[in-house]
């Protein structure tokens, strides 16, 4: 379990505490506490674009390259300020699984997006022999 996951599962256990809470100002302020947890968690996630990183989306890039400013999701502010406030520890912290570089895609897998990619937009399919008009088949035609 990452950062992500133990603040995920805390914020869950707030609203279902909310839900049993009998004094309903309190109950929803809690919810509204833990809406904003879900929230700030759906900016702060990994990465999926950063391909040699487990880097954090919603920290940001830096620089011409666009290079992440937080490397590894367990080392976003956001995310250490938010599980501070759920009463994270540092053993607990230290316990954390660190979220791993996401596995490269083959070359077979990138070949196939970029053509996907470059198909799209052109309404072009690909033509089966079979819908060549008999018109156009010439002597040596295999279908």
């Amino acid at each position: 379990m990452d950062l992500h996951t133990w603040i995920t599962h805390q914020v869950d256990e707030v609203e279902r505490l909310a839900e049993l809470d009998e004094y309903p100002p309190f109950s929803e302020a809690m919810r509204r506490r833990c809406e904003a947890d879900l929230r700030i968690l759906a900016r702060h996630r990994l990465d999926t674009n950063f391909p040699y990183e487990p880097a954090c989306y919603g920290c940001g890039t830096y620089g011409d390259r666009e290079l992440s400013n937080v490397d590894n999701l367990n080392d976003c502010p956001e995310l250490l300020d938010l599980a501070h406030a759920h009463g994270i520890t540092p053993d607990i912290l230290a316990g954390l699984d660190r979220p791993q570089t996401p596995e490269p895609k083959s070359w077979l897998d990138q070949a196939e997006d970029y053509l996907h990619v470059a198909n799209l937009g052109r309404g072009t399919r690909p033509i089966a022999t079979s819908d060549v008009p008999e018109a156009l088949r010439g002597p040596r035609w295999k279908p």
